[in-house]
Formats: C-alpha cells, sequence, structure tokens
C-alpha cells in the first residue's frame, strides 16, 4: 500500500494527464508517457501509449468522462510506481507542473449607431410588432 503523500501525487499526476489530454500540447503528453512507462518496463511502453490515445479520442467524442479517464490513469501510475518506486520524481513532476493550453483570444466589439450589429457590421434594424402597431 502506498502512502498518502505518494497517492496525492499520483491522483494529481492522473489529473494534469487529463488536463493535458483537453488543453495541452499532445505531444508532450505522448513523449512523458513514453518515457516514464519505457523507464518502468520495456514491454508496458506500448499499452500505456495505446491507453493515452484512447482515452484523448473518448474525451474528444464525450464517449468518456473526466472522471473515468482520471481513474484509468490513477490505476495505471499506482501499479507502475508500485512495480518502480524510483519514478516517483518523474511522477511527482507530472503532478506538479501546470498544463499550459492553446492561446485563448478574447475580443470585445463596441458599436455605435443604431441597427443590428454582427461582427461589426450594421445589418439593418430590427422591426418587433408593438401592442399599438409597429414601428
Amino acid at each position: 500500500m502506498l502512502d498518502e503523500a505518494t497517492t496525492a501525487i499520483i491522483i494529481g499526476a492522473a489529473g494534469n494527464i487529463v488536463a493535458y489530454m483537453l488543453n495541452g500540447p499532445a505531444d508532450a503528453l505522448r513523449t512523458w508517457v513514453s518515457k516514464v512507462f519505457r523507464s518502468g518496463a520495456a514491454d508496458q511502453s506500448p499499452a500505456p501509449l495505446r491507453a493515452l490515445e484512447e482515452d484523448s479520442l473518448a474525451l474528444a467524442q464525450g464517449t468518456a468522462s473526466e472522471s473515468d479517464v482520471k481513474t484509468r490513469w490513477t490505476i495505471l501510475l499506482t501499479s507502475l510506481l508500485a512495480a518502480h518506486p524510483e519514478l516517483r520524481n518523474e511522477i511527482d513532476m507530472m503532478a506538479t507542473t501546470p498544463v499550459r493550453g492553446g492561446t485563448i483570444n478574447v475580443g470585445s466589439q463596441h458599436n455605435h449607431g443604431t441597427g443590428t450589429f454582427i461582427g461589426g457590421n450594421n445589418y439593418g434594424g430590427i422591426n418587433t410588432p408593438f401592442a399599438g402597431g409597429s414601428r
């Protein structure tokens, strides 16, 4: 059985793996998974990479929840760390490294005048019926 601190590291790393799947650079995650699981055992490397691809696709398609994927990676990391405690620092780095996703552009628009503005262009007025007739 793993101690409380190690369990927290594993859960944090599993959460960051899911965050990388959703927001981060996929190549960086693939490289990390390949490196860490290859360090554990040469025969383990293809299975986690396959799980990574399957889980990324399932999250993108909405066929798996973040919670389910996090649970799967918690189990994978727990098994790996139980067999190879020397990998704790690598897993801890995944748990404590902030995930940096793509750039998000937030724009604002301020329009002057009357009428309907769509994307900054004025497409005329909106005609609405009033109780006493139309305007």
